[in-house]
């Protein structure tokens, strides 16, 4: 069976997607330019690997580059609200410029919990930047710190999506495009 025949609806092509990564990337360029040391971009796994990828090969800066992880969904498509760190960066984050990577922010509070961790190891600022943003879901206002900035892909409807990264118990993480999944494939 088709991982296609499981999705409602396409929100966001491969075409689409593309564009709008090289658009961010252009605009962190031009926004670190001039900053020292180089920022260090994080990436929130598992879900942003793709995003961060092409994020980060169309960023025209020196940068280093760390995962961390944070699991508040486990299989279900609703947030647990409690966020749990099972992977910490390795990389010293302190007096620097950090750019945490997520594939998708909502309600806000895994997002705060991982700007809190960066903080907590001295990050001088740390930036967002998320390929989805679901305000509508949003719970904690998420404060960016020093000179930091949030960047957003596309803001999302209210739907439970996968695709580009995104998943629902670990599949569908392949799809090269934002899908809405059939409800009757995750109830």
């Amino acid at each position: 069976m088709s991982m296609d025949s499981h999705i409602e609806k396409v929100l966001w092509t491969q075409d689409q997607i593309s564009r709008r990564v090289t658009e961010l990337a252009a605009q962190i360029t031009h926004d670190f330019n001039s900053v020292s040391p180089p920022p260090v971009v994080v990436g929130v796994a598992t879900g942003a690997f793709l995003f961060l990828a092409d994020l980060v090969r169309n960023i025209h800066l020196p940068i280093s580059v760390d995962f961390i992880r944070a699991e508040s969904y486990g299989s279900g498509t609703l947030s647990s609200g409690a966020p749990v760190l099972s992977l910490d960066s390795k990389l010293d984050v302190k007096d620097k410029h950090v750019i945490l990577v997520e594939d998708i922010v909502d309600t806000g509070t895994t997002l705060s919990s991982l700007i809190a961790n960066l903080v907590s190891k001295g990050a001088s600022s740390v930036s967002v930047c998320t390929f989805l943003d679901k305000p509508a879901r949003r719970k904690i206002q998420v404060e960016l710190v020093g000179e930091g900035k949030f960047y957003r892909g596309f803001e999302c409807p209210d739907y439970f999506v996968v695709g580009y990264g995104m998943d629902f118990a670990e599949l569908y993480r392949n799809l090269p495009y934002i899908g809405v999944l059939k409800p009757e494939c995750y109830k």
